[in-house]
């Protein structure tokens, strides 16, 4: 028997997501009888208290003797239990430097670590996250912030509505104008900005015919690194060498910002990757974005109109290109920025919903198979105190030293 807990998120602000929702929690002790649960009583989830206690599971203030916690955000250090298995997002694996005494704190207190982020297939691809839910929600945002510019038309605040039905009736009450939107990425995030698109029944273009043709309707254009990428030597070759040798290649991001209204940036980028555009690429009169929703928000990297992350309070600002600085979303010659770096926390119901069936589907089962394919194994960052083999380039990190600054 393991026993396993849902903690409590004691982040702030406050999240509001879950790994698992009652219902998940119940498919999971079906199929998994040799699991038991306790959920760590909690008044600021998404599903209530007693939504788990109906589900039959028992709700208590004290979790200290179950194995394994499951949470979502970091843990604060003073709630840590020593000698347990955490599951959470701990934002170590770059360095960042404001979670370098949490991860100080887990080797302390001989904890197990395994970060969601790094729940990966063999080939690195991730298993889990949030990713679907930031790029509906990243989308949807970046229209809200248009007809709040424009006067166009108001749509209520995400975190206001109940879930991603709500959502989409809201779009269905508004009309885009004839926009052109390019949308990069080809993960989960892209396909969720995606779908918001397709939702509105805005048409999909390829490359050549949206770089060449004005329309008369709203269209997006999707696009990928070799699209917005190009090497300096001029070669054409594939995704993989991008990857390999992002240094061998330059942007040529310009040429949908010549013909681009809206930009919803839904890439991962990479260490040493061509930037998208810089503070003088966004001064050029051939520069025509005016919205951008940077759903992958790399803070002063790739998009040189992110200076800063917004928050949920406060999702826009705008981005004065000719003196390089903020200024009111709502100035006529600015640029609109939405920048939120938490956007799946205004979707905490179908959030937590998806990512519970991820994790039941990829993870749980590790548990009573012995790890056969090792998603255990490659997810574990700490253990007896030490960083395991594949983690152990954070050891100058934890020491202190050559902190890398990037987030």
């Amino acid at each position: 028997m393991i026993k396993f807990a849902l903690i409590k998120e004691r982040k702030t602000p406050p999240d509001r997501r879950v790994v698992f929702s009652p219902e998940k929690l119940q498919e999971l002790q079906q199929k998994f009888p040799e699991a038991a649960f306790k959920v760590e009583s909690s008044d600021i989830r998404i599903f209530s208290d007693e939504a788990y206690r109906k589900a039959g599971f028992e709700v208590t203030d004290d979790v200290s003797d179950c194995e394994v916690m499951l949470g979502v955000k970091e843990v604060p250090l003073p709630a840590l239990i020593p000698n347990k298995k955490y599951f959470f997002f701990s934002h170590t694996i770059k360095k960042q430097p404001y979670n370098r005494d949490l991860l100080r704190e887990i080797l302390k207190n001989n904890i197990e670590l395994y970060d969601h982020e790094v729940i990966v297939k063999e080939n690195g691809a991730r298993l889990i996250g949030f990713g679907r839910y930031a790029g509906l929600v990243g989308a949807y945002n970046g229209f809200r912030g248009i007809g709040l510019k424009e006067g166009l038309f108001e749509l209520p605040k995400a975190e206001e509505l109940p879930d991603l039905n709500a959502i989409c009736a809201e779009l269905d009450k508004i009309e885009i104008p004839p926009i052109k939107i390019v949308l990069t990425g080809s993960g989960k995030v892209a396909r969720g900005a995606k779908e918001i698109l397709d939702h509105l029944g805005i048409k999909q273009v390829g490359v050549e015919e949206y770089l060449k043709k004005d329309f008369t309707e709203p269209v997006y254009c999707l696009i990928d690194v070799l699209d917005y990428n190009k090497r300096k030597d001029a070669k054409v070759l594939n995704n993989k060498d991008f990857y390999k040798h992002p240094e061998e290649y330059e942007s040529d991001f310009m040429r949908f910002a010549r013909v681009s209204d809206m930009f919803i940036a839904g890439h991962f980028y990479g260490d040493g990757a061509p930037v998208f555009f810089n503070a003088e690429d966004a001064k050029s009169p051939d520069f025509k974005i005016k919205y951008i929703s940077d759903i992958s928000c790399d803070i002063n990297e790739p998009i040189a109109s992110t200076i800063r992350p917004s928050t949920i309070a406060e999702p826009f600002y705008g981005y004065d290109a000719e003196n390089e600085m903020e200024v009111d979303f709502r100035e006529r010659d600015s640029i609109l920025v939405m920048a939120v770096d938490n956007l799946p926390c205004e979707l905490p119901k179908d959030a937590s919903e998806g990512f519970g069936e991820m994790f039941l589907k990829h993870v749980i089962p590790a548990f009573f198979n012995d790890d056969a394919d090792n998603v255990l194994k490659r997810a574990q960052m700490t253990s007896g105190g030490k960083l395991t083999t594949k983690f152990s380039y954070l050891e100058d990190y934890v020491k202190g030293e050559a902190i890398n600054q990037e987030d």
